[in-house]
């Protein structure tokens, strides 16, 4: 398999090492695919960022959230209650911990390239029980002048949908959760469909079904139903084991383009894409057979969590699609994409 992506040549765009730490005694592990948008003129990324405590020999420890701020949990490495094979997850008597605590960050550049942090902006950070362990992966639709923010809220409750609007990006109108656990992947339409919003989601399940793309309509972005089940793993290829959203769909002459992700049961994840009906866009059209990109540069295949480009953020100018992704959950990194060529790639089946 060859991808189409043509990537930067200056990736990485952004490591860990480039962004200073929240709050002393924390160190910043990884930063993730972010949210993008255009905003003054400038394109702006909001860049879910990772941190733990530094590791100490024979401890493991990893932070939470609570009413007074973030406690840090210890643990001894080598108590048999313990459950570290997942980089990502601590498991520890019954009850599951994340290794990092995620808060979502602005920055901003004039040529799409260069990133930094700009003054006055502040750190969107967890509160409140459902959002004990962060907040992650955020995606931004802009609708009338206004930005809607989805993003993943975790707790020990499980993961779910949360939402908030601005105009401005530095006040904020918190909605909360929008969609209960298990949730995620949620990517909201840049246009209403007959008077009704739309949104793309994930539910997620381990025993009955599978990790899916779902469709939901909304009359006011905050109370959704009507759910669809419209994109399924497929056995045997690249997105065999779950699939969920990207940015908000694209509107093209030919139907809503959506570039999502898949993984195999190696957690190696790829970008595909899919068209979807400009009137009833719970109608899938079409579907790429291969990946529009697979990871194989260093950078991708190497880091906290290797083989993965994972995208929730991009921008359209005209034919080009600059699409920001995380590569192996530890890099921010950009590629630039023809949107008449993901099309031509496209495979129209009934049975989809």
């Amino acid at each position: 398999m060859k991808d189409i992506a043509k990537r930067f040549t200056g990736n990485p765009l952004l490591s860990p090492s480039d962004l200073k730490p929240s709050r002393e005694g924390l160190e910043i592990t990884c930063l993730l695919n972010p949210g993008v948008f255009s905003f003054g003129g400038k394109t702006w990324i909001i860049v879910r960022v990772a941190e733990r405590p530094a590791q100490k020999t024979g401890i493991i420890s990893f932070p939470v959230l609570n009413e007074d701020g973030i406690e840090i949990i210890e643990i001894p490495s080598d108590d048999p209650d313990l459950d570290q094979r997942d980089p990502r997850v601590i498991r520890y008597k019954g009850s599951d911990y994340l290794t990092t605590l995620s808060h979502l960050r602005l920055l901003c550049s004039e040529d799409g390239i260069h990133f930094s942090e700009p003054e006055d902006y502040e750190f969107l950070q967890g509160k409140g029980k459902h959002q004990s362990f962060g907040i992650e992966d955020c995606r931004v639709a802009l609708l009338n002048g206004t930005y809607y923010l989805t993003f993943t809220s975790v707790s020990e409750n499980g993961v779910a949908v949360g939402l908030k609007t601005t105009t401005d990006w530095k006040h904020f109108t918190d909605h909360g959760i929008i969609i209960p656990p298990h949730n995620k992947d949620c990517a909201i339409f840049e246009e209403k469909i007959n008077g009704k919003f739309y949104a793309l989601h994930r539910p997620s399940s381990v025993d009955l079904g599978g990790n899916y793309i779902w469709i939901a309509e909304s009359p006011d972005s905050i109370h959704w139903g009507k759910h669809q089940c419209i994109i399924k793993t497929r056995k045997g290829k690249w997105d065999s084991a779950r699939v969920g959203a990207g940015a908000a769909p694209i509107r093209t002459s030919k139907g809503w383009l959506e570039i999502y992700h898949g993984a195999n049961e190696k957690h190696q994840y790829c970008l595909g894409a899919f068209l979807l009906d400009l009137d009833d866009p719970s109608k899938v059209l079409a579907r790429t057979e291969e990946p529009i990109m697979i990871p194989s540069e260093p950078y991708e295949l190497s880091g906290f969590f290797g083989h993965v480009v994972f995208t929730n953020g991009h921008i359209v100018e005209g034919d080009k699609l600059t699409i920001y992704y995380g590569a192996a959950d530890e890099f921010v990194c950009g590629a630039e994409f023809s949107i008449e060529e993901i099309l031509s790639l496209l495979i129209y089946d009934d049975a989809q």
